[in-house]
């Protein structure tokens, strides 16, 4: 299988990363809520804590306006608390204001030390509906401002959405220079993917057959080199591993043992998402799956029975989820983020068995994204910060 030029080309290693389930979206049985494991600053700040230790390079805050936790509020409550890896921050843009967003970002990152990192993410808001062109034209030029705000005196925008002249940006400077934090960002759509091109750093995909990948990450490397960039690529796929294959199979017929579909399509629909490509090649999926939800030998799609979004798990014994990433690794995949259900026992699962194999690095250092004050440090092979 082809494999596309990477911007971290230069290692081995691969950003791994855990997964904070902010959006009322952690369960021992799916579709059946469980008020141990409801979205509570206990439950999920409990989970990044065991994710630090544990050795993970960042972990994903997500984002939703109808169930759940304010994302920034939550990294800023987990950043004195957060000793070793990134925080990957979920911004919807056009909720707040960007100059003000350009702040907020900044000062995170100051308390983070300048290990966050940001998923830019465009969607309706609740109650409107804009057509995809405008929301990732919104999304373009917040995060021109933002760029704008973390480089420059000022700020001089005139775009379809926002307008500014020489509106002055100090003191809203990063702690990371050479750019503020790297951006990841996931859309199936022209629009969406020409602004990854243009202007992120990771382009983060939701599991599919790797043939699919492939093609897709070709076509995002293609509009990237239009503007004269390289990309890194990311993953974000559930996880399921034990020590033997049987045993990852059993537990994933266990986790949709008590799915109820009138609850389950409840859960899907909260989405704001629930309409977009992204989700109709999850739903694809489904549809093209085995009887028992596989449509690869360990991808198993009956995650995606019960939520919007990212809809598959790998499932497998230690070894196969080890050979497994490292193929998406060759394919160019430098970034992955995982999660399982539930999901602070998954993360101790897969840190214990899996992660002390991994050969990791955090995609911020290897791109120049370090501290004025504090000059890049090479990782060596399997080195945790």
């Amino acid at each position: 299988m082809s494999i596309v030029p990477i911007r971290s080309a230069e290692t081995s290693a691969a950003e791994v990363s855990w997964f904070a389930p902010l959006c009322s979206d952690d369960y021992r049985h799916l579709s059946v809520p469980d008020d141990d494991l409801r979205s509570s600053w206990e439950n999920t700040s409990r989970i990044a804590k065991s994710a630090d230790e544990l050795g993970f390079r960042n972990i994903l805050c997500p984002s939703s306006y109808h169930v759940g936790q304010d994302t920034l509020t939550f990294v800023a409550g987990c950043a004195p608390q957060i000793k070793n890896m990134n925080m990957l921050a979920a911004v919807r843009c056009g909720e707040v204001q960007p100059i003000m967003l350009a702040r907020t970002i900044a000062t995170l990152d100051h308390m983070l030390e300048g290990r966050l990192t940001i998923n830019i993410i465009s969607s309706d808001f609740p109650g409107q509906k804009e057509e995809s062109a405008y929301r990732y034209q919104r999304s373009r030029e917040v995060v021109e401002i933002l760029k704008q705000a973390w480089t420059r005196d000022t700020i001089d925008h005139a775009g379809q959405v926002y307008q500014f002249d020489g509106v002055v940006t100090d003191p809203v400077r990063p702690y990371q220079q050479n750019g503020g934090p790297l951006l990841y960002f996931g859309g199936y759509s022209p629009d969406a993917v020409d602004l990854c091109g243009e202007h992120c750093d990771v382009y983060l995909m939701w599991p599919e057959k790797k043939e699919d990948l492939a093609q897709r990450m070709k076509a995002v490397h293609a509009r990237a080199k239009h503007h004269g960039r390289l990309l890194d690529y990311g993953l974000r796929v559930h996880m399921i591993v034990r020590d033997t294959e049987n045993e990852a199979r059993e537990y994933a017929r266990e986790l949709v043992s008590k799915l109820d579909d009138e609850q389950a399509q409840v859960i899907r629909q909260r989405s704001l998402d629930v309409t977009s490509l992204g989700v109709s090649h999850q739903n694809r999926n489904r549809e093209l799956a085995d009887v028992e939800g596989y449509i690869e030998p360990h991808l198993w799609t009956g995650v995606g029975r019960a939520r919007s979004g990212c809809g598959a798990a790998l499932v497998g014994s230690t070894d196969q989820i080890l050979s497994a990433i490292e193929d998406y690794k060759k394919m160019g995949i430098r970034a992955f983020i995982f999660s399982g259900y539930p999901h602070l026992d998954e993360c101790e699962s897969f840190g214990k068995r899996v992660l002390p194999h991994l050969e990791t690095c955090s995609l911020p250092h290897l791109q120049g994204r370090v501290p004025a004050q504090t000059p890049p440090t090479p990782l060596g092979a399997g080195e945790r910060r």
